[in-house]
């Protein structure tokens, strides 16, 4: 796990709120809870989200991107220092539909860590995990600890998440991270 469960929690947050007009901004998306490998994430119900239109019921991308965020934030939360996991593989089961109106809810833990793949499990639901909506599970990518060292330190001088990172994840070769 990183060092501390409130500076992870900060950092993840920070990786949300980096992009104002990004998908987790899109989404409603909100980071409840990370540590020793697990996260909890919200989403809202917003009508720009249902697939639907005559049920109101969501369509199925934002739930994806719901677990898949969760998954990626538990795996950050299972390295020992500050860092990302990037997405090598998810599979989602869907059980039902997510109930028009109500806060969809993920949890996600790793279950099994090797020295380059973390593997996670994720559940979507309305509060209650033995209900779910959809079910995930995933491997990401364990980046090494070094990768991340100019991000933490700039992130650690309250400098939040660097410029260069948002042009680097869109496609700018002359970022500096």
């Amino acid at each position: 796990m990183a060092a501390d469960q409130q500076e992870l929690l900060a950092f993840l947050r920070a990786f949300i709120n980096a992009e104002p007009e990004g998908h987790f901004a899109a989404l409603g998306l909100e980071l409840l809870n990370v540590g020793d490998g697990r996260a909890t994430m919200k989403m809202p119900w917003k009508p720009e989200l249902v697939g639907d239109p005559e049920t109101g019921v969501l369509h199925g991308g934002p739930i994806s991107t719901l677990l898949d965020s969760c998954c990626g934030f538990a795996a950050a939360a299972a390295l020992e220092s500050l860092g990302a996991c990037p997405t090598i593989d998810l599979r989602i089961d869907y059980m039902g539909p997510a109930t028009p109106g109500e806060v969809v809810y993920a949890d996600a833990e790793i279950y099994r860590r090797t020295e380059y793949v973390l593997f996670a499990r994720a559940w979507a639901h309305h509060g209650d995990i033995d209900r779910p909506i959809a079910t995930a599970v995933g491997n990401f990518f364990r980046m090494k600890d070094d990768h991340f060292s100019d991000l933490q330190a700039h992130f650690r001088a309250g400098k939040g998440i660097p410029s260069a990172l948002r042009r680097k994840k869109r496609g700018d070769t002359n970022s500096e991270i």
